[in-house]
């Protein structure tokens, strides 16, 4: 039975120059126990779709049109702020992209630290230390004892966000959702986090939602795989599944813009042209004025459904029809 089922949801925002539609119709689930990536360019509604389930998407000018984010039973987008908060940072916890501007620069590290446990669970405080001693060692700050009483400003921005990662699992929650957790960290630490966080789901059966952009990080990490584009789910499917047998022009486009996949002394690869405008959204596929493989067709008034089989879905109406081989 799934942890988190979210169906057909869809986000807007409405500001001056118009209404942008940043999220349509996504849907997907999560089981404990699981990991589930979220692949796509900057402004493919990664993150909004994340931060409309952890209820921070701020109301105006966001606005949640339709959809149901149904996590153990209860509906997230449907509950009162109350019944949110004794769910946000027990159950779920969320680490966040800046790790520049995710902490109170007012307050010390370590009060920031126990705050989730002395809030959900009945700790005392010297026990609260202790256990964010224990992770701060676990996440790699090193001298721990000495950094829990500094202020964020005395940190680097990859000690930040190393601060942050033990600030979500300290609580041990049901759910991480992790918004490009390793982005300010060098390669050693973050196979490092990476590690300590499959050692938690491990233990703990606790399911993760990683956002990246690295898809050498989400192929390695995750189980399952939906990529995003213009604020639609383009392809979703198991992660090896989706690698070896890409069914989408976009997802196709994503590795071949991998730098490490380039031969030596060629120019790299890029996909032409940017995403298309929120506030006009296109008829069609979003993604055919980019496309290597379009047809007329696929501009037409209504985007292909995602489809082709139960455990692979996909919405070109190329790939759906048989007649493109990615």
């Amino acid at each position: 039975m799934p942890l988190l089922s979210v169906n057909n949801l869809s986000v807007s925002f409405d500001t001056r120059a118009g209404v942008a539609r940043a999220v349509r119709d996504v849907s997907f689930q999560i089981e404990p126990g699981r990991t589930l990536g979220i692949v796509g360019e900057s402004g493919s509604g990664k993150s909004v779709t994340c931060y409309s389930l952890m209820g921070l998407l701020p109301q105006p000018p966001g606005r949640i049109e339709a959809g149901q984010a149904v996590f153990d039973g209860v509906d997230l987008l449907h509950i009162s702020r109350r019944q949110l908060n004794q769910i946000r940072g027990r159950r779920i916890a969320m680490v966040f992209q800046d790790p520049m501007t995710s902490l109170n620069p007012y307050l010390r590290v370590g009060d920031q630290l126990i705050e989730p446990l002395l809030i959900h669970q009945k700790i005392t405080r010297a026990s609260a230390r202790k256990r964010a001693l224990d992770l701060l060692d676990e996440v790699g700050i090193p001298d721990a004892a000495h950094r829990i009483g500094m202020y964020p400003h005395e940190f680097s921005g990859g000690m930040r966000q190393r601060v942050m990662i033990a600030m979500a699992l300290i609580t041990k929650p049901d759910l991480l959702i992790a918004d490009e957790p390793t982005t300010a960290l060098d390669v050693t630490v973050q196979a490092q986090i990476l590690e300590l966080m499959q050692k938690m789901r491990a233990e703990l059966g606790m399911a993760v939602i990683l956002i990246s952009h690295d898809l050498g990080i989400v192929s390695g990490f995750c189980d399952h795989v939906i990529v995003m584009y213009a604020g639609r789910v383009m392809e979703s499917a198991r992660t090896e599944e989706l690698f070896y047998q890409t069914r989408h022009p976009y997802t196709r486009a994503l590795e071949k813009s991998i730098p490490a996949l380039q031969a030596k002394g060629r120019e790299l690869y890029t996909i032409a042209g940017g995403p298309p405008d929120p506030f006009h959204p296109l008829p069609g596929c979003p993604f055919a004025p980019r496309c290597d493989h379009a047809v007329d067709a696929c501009a037409a008034a209504e985007a292909a459904p995602l489809e082709v089989a139960p455990d692979h879905l996909s919405a070109c109406l190329r790939v759906q029809k048989e007649n493109l081989q990615i």
